[in-house]
């Protein structure tokens, strides 16, 4: 949900803050107090259009901010655009600086982004209906996922089906094109495969260990003397270590009979000497084991540089080496058993279409079946809220292989009819932004009925995180209808947070935070601000928007049963 919204510098907006909490968000003031104007500056954070009217006038730049709680759908977006999240954020951080020349700069979790980057990020964020928002974020798709969480409908075996289908296309493409420059390919990874087979490689460290080798034979007689004369110096000269060692030893026993204090030195002596021996030994084995080889060396010097020159041509090491040398072959393979690889791979591709075509169709049946019912649905709550319309959910499926997707082939179209005699047309074509945020308070509503009446255990619906946001859903409303509206905007809050600006006081008395909106004058300067009311002060703006700005008894009488009357 979304957790906060400033404003600096942003229209009439010199600094604004406000702080949302769950359920109903609901915000009220003055006409003209600029209670628009936050939901125009959360839709610049969600990715649409800036401009340079909206700086604040004498004000170099402005600024608007929000934190939405994370989500894992977010979190996703981020990493697919390289912006990191860290595991225990508890927010995403949108920021966005509008300068005169429109463009500005934006920042996400304080890292530079894209205003595609948060346009990808707002279906998963929020969802604005409003004059002129609402089908921006309410696209085709949209309105396809509306359904299938209306319906419980998950597109799981599409997507597998779809997914191993594309990619035994992918594969079949790839063989048939370019045919000839493959089967000129196909002589250069002959060659490459012979190369380094014939090379024979004894295993990843051969090199290594020939380097080692080739170190003690190029020093050999260096090598020998060294051993031999630490050999003689240990142990076989009179005045060697392992003599000097065994006559200290003598000593510090006799000395040890007498006085406790020796016994510690008589062990660690002994211990010295049984490592001087040891030393000693290998210092000989190893100069009885050195041999100058001239011949070896060259050996294995050749065999270096043809290690060397496979290493420069296929990899940096010989592992690497190893590994091109497979692919090699393996590409080799593919050319020359092409017609039966072909073969397969159509018969394959043949058996995972008509997989897709069976997931597809019944994809396509459930949709048809949860359309009927959501228009029903959907018609009746939109009647009433004051409207008097026709609804209609339409799920038209193209079988044809260009419109396959992980999502099913079914263009999902929602249309509706608001004056009788009229032909049913797209949402998108409704002329009131205040019918339109009906509209789909009425959907929303309609769907999140049928999931609330779901078992906990159907993993067909899972809760959407978004942030809804209605703007003018009151227009051309009151009384009884107004009423209507309140209740919805309280049911759907259950779910999902819900932000609301209205001039009702019948929707007004249904908030779970009430703010108000105020537009004051000081230094001939023009201030828009935002605070959470107290409840006594809730009471009071009611009454206002029951009586105008003269309060009385009886007004604040009725804004209060308003307020009990919703709980």
């Amino acid at each position: 949900m979304l957790l906060e919204l400033r404003a600096e510098n942003y229209a009439v907006i010199d600094r604004a803050t406000a702080q949302f909490g769950p359920g109903l968000n609901l915000l009220t003031g003055e006409t003209g107090a600029g209670k628009s104007i936050l939901i125009d500056a959360l839709a610049l954070l969600l990715g649409g259009k800036a401009s340079a009217d909206f700086i604040r006038h004498g004000a170099e730049k402005a600024v608007v901010s929000c934190v939405f709680e994370t989500t894992p759908g977010a979190v996703a977006v981020l990493a697919e655009n390289g912006i990191d999240t860290e595991s225990d954020a508890q927010g995403i951080l949108l920021r966005r600086e509008i300068v005169a020349n429109g463009k500005g700069r934006v920042f996400i979790n304080n890292q530079p982004a894209t205003v595609g980057v948060l346009r990808q990020l707002a279906p998963e964020l929020g969802l604005i209906h409003a004059q002129g928002e609402t089908l921006g974020s309410f696209d085709q798709a949209q309105q396809r996922i509306l359904l299938d969480r209306f319906g419980a409908i998950s597109v799981d075996a599409v997507a597998t089906c779809y997914a191993e289908w594309h990619d035994t296309q992918d594969r079949l493409a790839a063989m048939l094109s370019d045919e000839q420059d493959r089967l000129r390919m196909a002589d250069l990874w002959r060659f490459q495969s012979r190369e380094i087979e014939q090379a024979e490689i004894a295993g990843e460290d051969e090199d290594t260990q020939l380097e080692a080798e080739k170190r003690v034979l190029a020093n050999a007689e260096k090598l020998y003397a060294a051993a031999m004369g630490a050999h003689e110096l240990l142990y076989e000269d009179e005045k060697s270590a392992e003599t000097t060692l065994g006559q200290a030893l003598k000593l510090v026993e006799e000395l040890a009979r007498y006085d406790a204090r020796f016994a510690e030195p008589v062990q660690q002596l002994q211990a010295a000497k049984a490592a001087v021996e040891d030393v000693s030994a290998i210092a000989r084995d190893f100069a009885e084991n050195v041999q100058s080889g001239p011949d070896r060396l060259a050996e294995i010097e050749d065999r270096l540089a043809a290690l060397d020159r496979l290493k420069r041509k296929y990899g940096k090491t010989l592992a690497e080496v190893i590994a091109f040398g497979a692919e090699s072959a393996r590409q080799l393979a593919e050319v020359e058993n092409r017609d039966a690889l072909l073969a397969e791979l159509r018969a394959v591709e043949q058996t995972q279409a008509k997989w897709y075509v069976e997931a597809a169709t019944a994809l396509s049946e459930a949709r048809a079946r949860a359309a009927k019912l959501l228009e029903k649905g959907a018609e009746k709550q939109i009647n009433e809220l004051a409207m008097k319309v026709r609804f209609n959910v339409r799920v038209t499926p193209h079988g044809d292989r260009t419109n396959w997707s992980a999502n099913g082939w079914d263009e999902v179209a929602y249309l509706i009819a608001t004056n009788a005699g009229e032909p049913l047309k797209p949402l998108d074509e409704i002329a009131s932004g205040g019918e339109m945020s009906r509209v789909m308070l009425a959907l929303k509503v309609t769907v999140e009925d049928a999931v609330s009446g779901a078992s906990r255990s159907d993993k067909g619906r899972k809760a959407l995180p978004r942030t809804l946001v209605f703007d003018e859903i009151d227009i051309g409303i009151g009384g009884r209808a107004a009423e209507a509206v309140g209740q919805r905007l309280k049911a759907l809050s259950k779910t999902q947070q819900v932000l609301c600006i209205t001039h009702l006081p019948q929707i007004a008395a249904f908030a779970d935070q009430h703010f108000l909106i105020e537009k004051t004058e000081s230094r001939g300067r023009t201030h828009t601000d935002i605070r959470r009311m107290e409840e006594d002060e809730r009471v009071r703006e009611i009454a206002r928007m029951l009586s105008g700005a003269t309060l009385t008894e009886t007004s604040l009488r009725h804004a209060e049963n308003l307020i009990s009357a919703t709980r």
